[in-house]
């Protein structure tokens, strides 16, 4: 399998920057059957059917992008200067965290970094392109002022479009969040609004949750053309005992088992990777998902419009067929879907 197998033509002018408004007023591409269809998220009240078990991810997305200044001192006596972060993952030390700085060439080990009146942070460590800070607040203290301080993460192909701004702090998270520590969303579950899950709970679908905090390794380009010698970034997540007791009963009973989104999918298969069946489960995963795996537990997916030459790209090629896809991404670029993030979704039913 090469990198290039999994390459398309997408025009720019298909990248979304905004969501859709409601959320559940996203278009919706139905593949099933050997069919494609057009139709609306909000559509999904009458395409679920009864008993079906939607697994959502719970993760919440910090405000982890950070603009301060660094104060510095030097031959010419003390000044500042500019500096930005992107909070990546914390670390045993309560308090640190690996961090994107720019520019961190110019940083020195011990140099202070403040963001707010309330929040800044010491350099303590730099290595591979990235830096270790360690913070002056802890616990609520710290996610207030980042609350505060901090900018959402928003994906580099937004943000190379325009800024992130105070409505991202609500548009870049879903409505059930609830588990602090993703720095990227689990975007098929934006479109999700209140109302549209009651009318769901109405029709007798039901929910698990699971946690999976999604990190920035999630944008990181496969560099390899032998995809199958990609490695993956780990992230934390957590199958608990109610989630995999659904699951487990859904797959008895016959019912479907659909995650919204790549992370979900990731995760409940990883918790099944060891013995083919859903069991709890807690740690990181790097599961790499590729044509050719074997899946245990989802029996469809809903989800975005991904990347060329991406790890998800390859995920649904895993789910759906190579050509099968091929004929899906055709589709919604002829008829203009909005692609990534912020854009339209997708419900993807293998063949049996």
């Amino acid at each position: 399998m090469k990198l290039s197998d999994f390459d398309f033509y997408l025009p720019e002018d298909l990248i979304a920057t905004r969501p859709a408004k409601p959320r559940s007023s996203a278009r919706l591409l139905l593949a099933k059957d050997g069919a494609i269809k057009d139709a609306y998220v909000s559509d999904l009240v009458k395409i679920f059917q009864p008993g079906d078990l939607l697994v959502l991810n719970n993760t919440k997305v910090i405000p982890a992008r950070l603009f301060g200044v660094r104060k510095r001192e030097s031959v010419h006596g003390s000044g500042e200067a500019k500096i930005e972060v992107t909070l990546l993952e914390p670390i045993a030390t309560p308090g640190t965290w690996q961090a994107l700085i720019k520019p961190l060439r110019k940083v020195k080990e011990g140099e202070v970094m403040v963001f707010s009146e309330t929040l800044s942070a010491t350099l303590t460590d730099k290595d591979d392109g990235q830096g270790t800070l360690q913070f002056n607040l802890l616990g609520d203290d710290f996610d207030t002022a980042l609350a505060e301080a901090g900018a959402m993460p928003l994906p580099p192909y937004i943000a190379a479009r325009r800024p992130a701004d105070a409505q991202d702090k609500d548009d870049y998270q879903t409505v059930f969040a609830q588990h602090s520590g993703a720095v990227a969303a689990p975007t098929a579950s934006l479109h999700f609004d209140a109302a549209l899950l009651g009318e769901l709970k109405e029709r007798c679908v039901e929910f698990a949750e699971v946690t999976l905090h999604v990190g920035a390794g999630t944008f990181l380009p496969v560099k390899v053309e032998d995809v199958t010698t990609h490695k993956m970034h780990a992230e934390w997540g957590q199958v608990d005992e109610t989630a995999a007791d659904q699951i487990t009963a859904a797959k008895r009973e016959g019912r479907r088992v659909i995650p919204v989104g790549t992370t979900a999918l990731r995760l409940i298969e990883s918790a099944a990777a060891q013995t083919g069946e859903i069991a709890p489960w807690e740690g990181e995963t790097d599961i790499f998902i590729y044509p050719g795996f074997k899946f245990n537990v989802a029996d469809a997916l809903m989800t975005n419009f991904h990347l060329p030459k991406s790890t998800l790209m390859m995920l649904v090629s895993a789910l759906m067929g190579k050509e099968r896809v091929d004929q899906i991404y055709t589709h919604a670029i002829a008829n203009e879907y909005r692609f990534f993030s912020y854009g339209d979704s997708s419900l993807l039913v293998p063949e049996k």
